[in-house]
């Protein structure tokens, strides 16, 4: 097999695993949706970076004597459909790097990352990437069983909560928070997070 070194090497209609992925030796940093290539946005702006800090800060604090680890991109997590068993990285086609994720399972942690649904995720949408986050991760996470899912809009300093309900498998949003509210994720009931601090100028 040819060596992976250039992006333009590979087909972007092609369907890939994560088997293949583990084989690419380029630069530019790709997720893998449903087998589909998908190039990343191009690195994250100012505000972007400082939310994400912001958020990394709250979660490095509260997490630290705690059985749950939080991660920030790049970190691959494996999505597969929780109805569906895997048992080879050739049968996982979807590969992603959210913002920042927690989890709680420690048997789903690897040397590559993430095999499986984080407890956690938040997604820090920008111009280049807000309807990949609203509609296609949406769609993933739901799928995958992520339990809780935040959206944070940047520039409107809001956070969009999102919980999966366990017999209907879909989520609800749960609240709507701005820059001037204390956010507490359902995973954490104790943890507030002055938002305030987090959408820093």
């Amino acid at each position: 097999m040819a060596k992976i070194t250039q992006l333009s090497q590979l087909d972007l209609n092609g369907t890939y695993s994560y088997a293949d992925y583990l084989t690419w030796q380029f630069d530019e940093v790709v997720e893998l949706i449903k087998g589909k290539i998908t190039l990343m946005s191009p690195a994250p702006n100012v505000n972007h970076q400082s939310i994400s800090w912001g958020f990394s800060g709250v979660l490095y604090n509260y997490l630290k004597h705690k059985p749950c680890k939080a991660f920030t991109a790049p970190f691959d997590v494996r999505l597969y459909d929780r109805k569906k068993s895997i048992v080879a990285n050739k049968e996982v086609h979807t590969v992603v790097q959210p913002d920042l994720c927690v989890i709680c399972d420690m048997d789903k942690l690897d040397k590559q990352g993430c095999l499986g649904a984080p407890d956690w995720i938040i997604e820090i949408l920008s111009t280049g990437n807000s309807k990949k986050e609203m509609q296609t991760k949406y769609a993933l996470y739901e799928e995958s069983g992520v339990k809780e899912y935040w959206m944070i809009y940047p520039y409107e300093k809001a956070v969009h909560q999102f919980v999966l309900d366990e017999v209907s498998g879909k989520y609800q949003l749960i609240a709507m928070f701005s820059n001037e509210d204390i956010a507490t994720p359902q995973t954490f009931p104790d943890l507030e997070i002055d938002l305030n601090d987090v959408f820093t100028d």
